[in-house]
């Protein structure tokens, strides 16, 4: 039979048919694990749980030469770059470790490196209720001992330059997965990640219609327009990069000048609710509320919501 390259459409729907049972398969694992370890364990293994759930799937069906259900469901098989012959044990282990394995592990290391960033300005009995609550014995806190080492070793203005950066990383992954995505739809190939970086492709027996051209035609639209809506958002996100930078300088300025005292009967009329300290350079908001200048101008650029007012933790605050 005449086999071709297949489309994006094919590709799209099989890997949301394996995502549906993969679902399946990780809400039967959390049901059963909760159900006999109990609700507090189940909470500090979840994610691990998941990821067993995931190599489990693609352990019995990928890396032991099967199709996966969404392949089968599409009819599409995996090939070698050579489009000759089905990928070896070693590509599709590799396809396996960058599509679950990876994936968690990153993440688990930049929330634990971004929380021991700023655990640098906590206390340490903070620190090790934070511990406690994080679970002995769960990977994550191996990651904190792991991670606490390196952090340590860093000094304070280093810290702080690195925590940014942190968050550049996360968004640059973002980023850097929507392109691909606007790649895909343009080339055809390569849905994951992991895919290209395993360098599997798809093959589909060639059927009797002929609209492959019209699908590889809408999707290539799709995919231009993609690349130009992620020109787009890079652009915003660096315009609000320099803003957060505009803040920061402004911050540190304000911060190093004398702080003013106010005169006042009741002790805590003249503390900032969001410090607990005694106000420095008052500022009020537009609903009365009286602040630290530093503090509110820090608050607005951290916080998403346009008005700080709105918010309801600092609504609980003020009252």
């Amino acid at each position: 039979m005449p086999v071709a390259p297949a489309n994006q459409a094919q590709l799209i729907r099989s890997s949301q048919k394996d995502e549906y049972y993969r679902i399946i398969l990780r809400n039967q694992a959390n049901d059963s694990f909760q159900t006999l370890a109990g609700s507090k364990r189940w909470l500090d293994w979840r994610r691990e749980i998941e990821l067993l759930s995931d190599l489990a799937y693609y352990g019995l069906t990928t890396f032991s030469g099967y199709q996966t259900l969404g392949e089968e469901y599409v009819g599409i098989i995996q090939v070698d770059p050579t489009k000759h012959q089905i990928p070896s044990r070693v590509r599709r282990g590799l396809f396996i470790l960058c599509h679950a394995f990876f994936p968690y592990l990153l993440d688990k290391l930049l929330v634990c490196l971004e929380n021991e960033l700023e655990a640098g300005q906590e206390s340490h009995h903070s620190v090790r209720r934070r511990q406690a609550v994080s679970g002995l014995w769960s990977l994550e806190s191996w990651l904190r001992k792991w991670v606490r080492r390196a952090v340590g070793l860093l000094s304070e203005p280093q810290r702080r330059t690195c925590l940014p950066a942190v968050f550049a990383i996360q968004q640059g992954l973002t980023l850097l997965h929507r392109l691909h995505m606007a790649l895909f739809y343009i080339s055809g190939s390569f849905y994951h990640l992991s895919r290209r970086a395993a360098g599997i492709s798809y093959l589909r027996v060639v059927g009797l219609s002929g609209d492959d051209t019209t699908i590889r035609s809408s999707y290539r639209l799709l995919g231009a327009v993609s690349i130009l809506q992620l020109l787009i958002t890079g652009c915003l996100q660096l315009n609000n990069f320099k803003q957060r930078q505009r803040a920061r300088q402004e911050w540190k300025l304000y911060r190093n000048l004398s702080p003013q005292h106010t005169q006042s009967s009741s002790p805590r009329a003249a503390r900032c609710i969001l410090c607990l300290e005694d106000r420095r350079h008052t500022t009020s908001t537009p609903c009365g509320h009286l602040f630290c200048w530093e503090c509110i101008t820090e608050w607005c650029n951290t916080k998403s919501a346009p008005c700080v007012v709105r918010s309801s933790s600092l609504t609980d605050w003020c009252t």
